[in-house]
Formats: structure tokens, C-alpha cells, sequence
């Protein structure tokens, strides 16, 4: 599994990388109103990394309706992810990973949903990530402590027929793409 996720890796950034195109944010933050909120929800994003998927505009579009952002920061490597209280004019720092996290003396929160970069995703809701499991980890735990939204942020060509997964990868609830909202049942 190991060996198949490594080349699936190697080909899914290839594949985002020629996807990225600059009208997807604002094609993203257009589908703001279909995905799965309660009113005044704590709503985690992340600072697009290379060619991520950029939820930029989507975040600004979440504030506008009414819910409060945050961005993860690492704290160690093999540890879940914290989450800062973040607002569009406040400024990033760069983390040693080369990832912009909010600034370490904002609030901590508690997020109610996550939107997550991806490398890629499939039907079932399986996600690839960078290897690192940092957001496996995070939902794990958060998920054992109260009810957790996790949505992918891709673009829709980065659907792979199926993406190999173990015991410790967390499935997503759903994937918001250019294309809209693609649910997934009984993530696990």
C-alpha cells in the first residue's frame, strides 16, 4: 500500500498542478450556500500550498454568512493539527514545512468543520494527502470528541478511480470542487 501510495502521489500532483487554473477560487466560493452548515459554525480552511485547491475566496464568502474561521498549525511532527482563531486581515507566519499557519498567539478554537487539501480523492470518499497524517490524526481525535465535518477542497479532475487506504485513514464527508458538492455516506 505504502508503494502504491507513493506513485499515486507523484501523478496526483502532477495532475493538480495542471488543473490549477485562476478561476477556480471564485468558481469554489460560488457554491458557499450548499455545503453543510450550522448557522455560526467554526469553520477551519488552510492557506493554499503549492497548487492546492484554494478555498481563499470560499472562506471570505463562510465570514460574510455569519461563521467564524480558523486555520490548523502544526504543533510536532506525528501530532494532530491545532486550530487558530483566523480573520482575512490578519497575518500568516511561515511555518517550517513552508505552509502559512495563523499567527501562534491567536485563539484557539474548536472547529465544527474542516476543509481539507487533497491530492486526490475517490468515490467512497478516501483522500490522498501528503504522507504526513496530520489531518488522519486530527479527525480521528476530533472526531472522538464531538460530531466533525471534513470536506475535501479539490479541483473535480483530481478524482482517482480509488485511492489506497490503512486502518488510521479518516474517509471525508463530502468534496467541494468548482463542480459543486459531492457527498459521501457513513465516513469512518
Amino acid at each position: 500500500m505504502v508503494t502504491a501510495k507513493i506513485a499515486l502521489r507523484q501523478e496526483a500532483e502532477e495532475r493538480r498542478r495542471q488543473l490549477a487554473h485562476p478561476g477556480f477560487a471564485k468558481r469554489l466560493a460560488a457554491h458557499a450556500a450548499v455545503l453543510p452548515l450550522a448557522i455560526g459554525a467554526v469553520i477551519s480552511g488552510y492557506a493554499a500550498f503549492r497548487d492546492e485547491a484554494d478555498p481563499g475566496l470560499l472562506l471570505l464568502a463562510l465570514a460574510a454568512q455569519g461563521h467564524l474561521l480558523a486555520l490548523p498549525a502544526i504543533t510536532a511532527k506525528g501530532e494532530a493539527l491545532r486550530f487558530h482563531r483566523w480573520q482575512p486581515v490578519d497575518a500568516l507566519a511561515r511555518h517550517a514545512y513552508g505552509v502559512m499557519e495563523p499567527q501562534a498567539t491567536a485563539a484557539s478554537v474548536h472547529p465544527d468543520v474542516l476543509l481539507v487539501p487533497l491530492l486526490a480523492f475517490d468515490a467512497s470518499g478516501h483522500r490522498l494527502g501528503y504522507g504526513g497524517g496530520y489531518y488522519d490524526r486530527t479527525l480521528q481525535s476530533l472526531r472522538a470528541q464531538k460530531t466533525i465535518t471534513a470536506i475535501g477542497i479539490a479541483y473535480a479532475g483530481q478524482e482517482v478511480a480509488a485511492v489506497p487506504y490503512g486502518p488510521h485513514d479518516q474517509r471525508l464527508d463530502g468534496v467541494l470542487t468548482e463542480e459543486g458538492l459531492r457527498r459521501f455516506s457513513n465516513p469512518a
